[in-house]
């Protein structure tokens, strides 16, 4: 398939492609409405559907869950729920999680199985266009409340426009920005020699064209040798391109299978830039670990959320710190940056259904459009896009004291109230 024919698949497309899959899960819609609500009453709970990316190629995006889930379900049912005047009594909130497998098409398949066949009351999805796009597309579909984070705007506005589906994260502008900004920094000791690699997927797609709109007036030019499938085994081509072109800076925006392969290869071909900075790959300890050796120091990345957030639980008063700390404590792991919008989440579904106080969908829809709060991971206010944007800072990974690999906050020159950590590892060839 072609860039642009890939590009111009719409949600209209996706519908249709696996329409005849979501029919053959959900024969329950052919339930006559007037036995619908008789169904829906005999409910004593509000039921939210979670697809998640469990296992599969970005399965790093979804490891907190359910532990992060259940942590902030915990928090909401401590007093037996949320009050629902149409109950006349407070109502727990339970979910059900479904494995995506990192796959779009079997994303949508199941959340269409969890609005017709489980009927859910509203839908909450994380995790980058692989798995928050095709969900929102079956919310569109239904009409079905949906509130999405972890997936970049202009990666999701693809799908638009949207009437029941609400979004919370960054633009891919301020992202490339965040990244644009560390590198002004450190300019006058590179080129400006930027090499890219940017996939033929949405998110490939929507970087490549970012950048390309941002660094050229700033006196940086762009080497891309053009967008290219998953999977690649190969990399020498683009490598000697690299090096022929005298790259001195390195971003990719790669799942986490291709990144290993590539700067691997990268060091055994004997190219290794000033600066390296990774979106996707390197977000989350396992998938850094994965790389072996001493590969992982120096490298770079855009942090959406990190132990320094300077921000607190909505429903318990936790700190980010706090968060992270109960993670490690329990579960023996690292922190990562899901957790936080994991939680938040539920934070949003909790004041959302306390204010629409009812499960009816158009009420809960018109209660998240109004959603003003302060949550986890900052501000929540939606925008005439449907979107309540949230900010970066430029984290580094670097030999830790008390985990193999720990982040350091090298630059939060768009995100302020975060702390910088540490000094910038540069350049990343004398660390090697």
């Amino acid at each position: 398939m072609g860039q642009k024919e890939k590009k111009n698949i719409t949600r209209r497309d996706f519908v249709k492609k696996i329409g005849k899959g979501a029919a053959a899960v959900g024969l329950t819609s052919m339930v006559p409405r007037f036995v619908r609500p008789a169904i829906a009453a005999k409910r004593d709970y509000i039921l939210i559907g979670r697809p998640n990316p469990s296992t599969g190629a970005i399965a790093g995006f979804g490891e907190p869950s359910p532990w992060i889930d259940m942590k902030a379900i915990d928090a909401i049912n401590k007093e037996g729920g949320i009050y629902i005047k149409e109950y006349g009594k407070k109502v727990p909130i339970k979910m059900k999680m479904v494995d995506t497998e990192s796959n779009p098409t079997k994303a949508g398949e199941v959340a269409s199985r969890l609005i017709l066949h489980d009927k859910v009351d509203l839908m909450l999805v994380l995790h980058t266009p692989l798995t928050v796009n095709p969900v929102s597309a079956m919310c569109e579909r239904y009409k079905v409340p949906c509130i999405c984070l972890i997936n970049p705007a202009e990666a999701w506005l693809k799908g638009g426009p949207y009437k029941w589906s609400f979004l919370v994260f960054w633009y891919v502008d301020a992202d490339s920005g965040n990244d644009i900004g560390f590198w002004d920094t450190l300019a006058q000791k590179t080129n400006k020699v930027v090499g890219g690699l940017w996939p033929n997927d949405e998110d490939g797609a929507v970087w490549a064209d970012s950048f390309k709109k941002q660094l050229p007036p700033k006196g940086y030019k762009i080497v891309d040798p053009g967008r290219f499938p998953f999977g690649i085994q190969d990399w020498t081509s683009t490598i000697n391109l690299f090096k022929q072109e005298k790259v001195e800076i390195l971003h990719a925006m790669l799942i986490p299978p291709d990144w290993i392969t590539c700067w691997r290869q990268m060091h055994q071909q004997g190219f290794i830039p000033k600066i390296v900075t990774i979106g996707k790959a390197i977000l989350f300890p396992a998938d850094v670990y994965a790389l072996g050796g001493d590969l992982p120091n120096g490298l770079t990345t855009g942090m959406w959320w990190t132990p320094y957030h300077p921000f607190k639980s909505s429903l318990t008063g936790e700190t980010a710190k706090d968060l992270c700390d109960a993670w490690s404590k329990e579960t023996k792991k690292q922190w990562n940056a899901s957790i936080g919008y994991g939680y938040a989440g539920f934070e949003i579904v909790a004041n959302v259904l306390k204010r629409a106080q009812s499960v009816d969908k158009n009420k809960i829809r018109e209660a998240i459009a109004e959603t003003k709060m302060n949550t986890i991971v900052g501000p929540v206010k939606f925008n005439e896009q449907h979107v309540s944007e949230t900010r970066l800072v430029m984290g580094q990974w670097v030999k830790g004291k008390k985990w193999p690999w720990e982040v350091e906050i090298i630059w939060n020159g768009h995100h302020p109230e975060v702390p910088r950590t540490a000094e910038v590892i540069f350049p990343l060839s004398k660390h090697k």
